[in-house]
């Protein structure tokens, strides 16, 4: 029996490698990093990614199908699973290497509950979570009388403000929050379509407004800049401020034709941006979301949607929320489990893990404290959840 496996299966990694694993555009193999992707057209043929990045049009992404001629665009394809699992089944990257392979699980283990501060009344209806990088204070923005609640990082309630008027320095709907490495406070306020910053204390120091559509995800680069999409528009800006001045030095657009995108986040390791879109803005199901993730220098590095997700995993996800862990692996929190869930390095995507799976009801927020201790927001129990590796636990 070993000897026929044997015999058979370099013939038959041969002609897989002939007709399945190759692109047809520039005949290179595929495989699992970044330009040599198997990328699905809407179409349904295969190339890898850098023929649709030779291919698309630098502006408006859109190319032709070189087979068929159909029309799409570059942010329209996604990754060819089918092609990826054969990768690994003859011997892929991940295989090649017993180093690669050791990298290959994510990082995280699985967490559990340690506590849990918030509760109705005190939060309600929350949107947004964020942690100050140098006192490990919790920000939540919230549907409460003032509307930015500041907690110690035990979870005991420090201050708050930004009440809900018409003023430039209230929060009519925030969206979300971030904050500074210099402890400013920064909100996405959906009531009059603006990005505004306050000092740690709730002083207003700057309102960024009539500019955007619809501001919705903010957070914060290693250079202290702000990330910010727009979901109206489709577009996700660099902003440079000078915080204690309270001056808006530039404005940038990173990236253009982005579906309804909201969540974003960076990686403190390597430099990429997360962004989760909502392409049922645009006409398609109603529960659909795609996590793309740009290089530092925004270049499409991975991305991979809820039809891809649930091909790999036994129940439905809906992204809700993305973070970075320590380690580089994109985190994403899935309402519909609901659960959070470990997608892996971007370049290996997905390889997916749960890491939390129990105690959540609707978590809209995440973000990891210095001590690796996972915040998760529920906008259910309007609570924020501490979650930690239990003693003892091995992975």
């Amino acid at each position: 029996m070993g000897e026929e496996e044997a015999g058979v299966r370099p013939e038959l990694v041969r002609e897989a490698e002939v007709s399945l694993l190759e692109c047809k555009v520039c005949f290179e193999r595929f495989g699992h990093r970044q330009q040599r992707r198997p990328r699905n057209l809407p179409c349904g043929h295969v190339v890898c990614l850098a023929c649709v990045a030779a291919l698309a049009h630098p502006r408006s992404l859109a190319f032709e199908c070189p087979f068929c001629r159909r029309a799409c665009r570059a942010c329209d394809t996604s990754d060819c699973l089918p092609v990826l699992h054969l990768l690994e089944l003859l011997g892929s990257t991940l295989r090649a290497s017993p180093a690669a392979l050791n990298a290959a699980p994510c990082g995280p283990r699985v967490l559990t509950c340690h506590h849990a501060f918030g509760g109705w009344g005190t939060l309600v209806n929350p949107t947004g979570l964020a942690l100050c990088p140098k006192t490990g204070r919790v920000v939540v923005v919230h549907d409460g009388k003032r509307r930015v609640k500041i907690f110690d990082s035990g979870g005991g309630g420090a201050h708050q403000f930004g009440e809900k008027g018409d003023a430039a320095h209230d929060v009519k709907y925030p969206q979300d929050v971030a904050v500074t490495n210099d402890c400013h406070v920064v909100v996405t306020d959906a009531g009059d379509r603006s990005l505004k910053v306050f000092d740690f204390f709730g002083q207003i120091k700057l309102v960024v407004g009539k500019q955007f559509s619809l501001p919705w995800g903010v957070e914060i680069t290693p250079q202290n800049q702000v990330l910010m999409t727009d979901t109206e528009a489709g577009t996700l800006h660099l902003l440079e401020v000078d915080f204690p001045e309270g001056v808006l030095r530039r404005t940038e657009r990173l990236q253009a034709q982005l579906c309804s995108p909201r969540g974003v986040a960076v990686s403190w390791l390597t430099g990429a941006i997360a962004v989760i879109e909502h392409p049922w803005a645009l006409g398609t199901s109603g529960n659909n979301t795609r996590v793309k993730v740009f290089s530092a220098t925004m270049q499409l590095i991975g991305q991979v949607d809820s039809f891809g997700l649930n091909l790999l995993f036994p129940s439905k996800i809906t992204v809700s929320a993305v973070t970075f862990d320590p380690q580089g692996n994109v985190i994403v929190a899935d309402t519909s489990g609901p659960a959070i869930i470990c997608l892996g390095r971007p370049e290996a995507f997905p390889a997916l893990k749960p890491v939390v799976t129990h105690e959540l009801s609707r978590p809209v927020a995440l973000t990891f404290t210095k001590e690796n201790s996972l915040l998760v927001l529920d906008s259910a129990s309007h609570s924020v959840k501490v979650f930690k590796v239990l003693e003892g636990n091995g992975g």
